[in-house]
């Protein structure tokens, strides 16, 4: 049976999260509404390491950029950042890093009746039986995207 053609959201650099030069950012005790605005207090809780709060396994995790538009459904968008770590098991309703024929892709690992699938979040773009694929290494779980609003 031959290989299907797969259009796919292509994952185009790879960086490792830097552990040196560590920023401490002031996370305020009051929340923002997303309704009606409220009077805002000043008074700062603490300082929040994003590398501690985003990076669970610094070793086992690193970073892509992100090319296409099969993941908006997921809120992936072109030019996004994501944050994956090695560390976690891939499974059902994961979002993961794949290799497919040595092209790197971010999906959604589904698994019917037995089976696993990729996924895409975009209704344009098909999803592939695993079992049909001649070459697939899963990389990583995603933990994280990042995009400006």
């Amino acid at each position: 049976m031959p290989v299907p053609k797969i259009n796919y959201t292509v994952v185009t650099g790879i960086y490792r999260p830097r552990q040196k030069g560590r920023v401490a950012l002031p996370v305020y005790s009051s929340r923002v509404p997303a309704g009606f605005p409220s009077p805002a207090d000043d008074f700062i809780e603490k300082k929040l390491d994003l590398n501690e709060h985003l990076i669970k396994n610094p070793a086992a995790t690193f970073i892509v950029k992100v090319s296409g538009n099969s993941m908006i459904g997921a809120g992936i968008h072109s030019g996004d950042l994501l944050l994956v770590d090695r560390s976690l098991e891939p499974g059902d309703k994961k979002i993961v890093v794949a290799a497919l024929d040595g092209e790197l892709t971010v999906k959604r690992l589904r698994q019917r009746a037995g089976r696993m699938y990729l996924a895409s979040e975009n209704p344009d773009y098909p999803e592939v039986k695993l079992d049909d694929l001649a070459d697939l290494k899963i990389w990583g779980v995603v933990v994280f995207v990042i995009h400006k609003v």
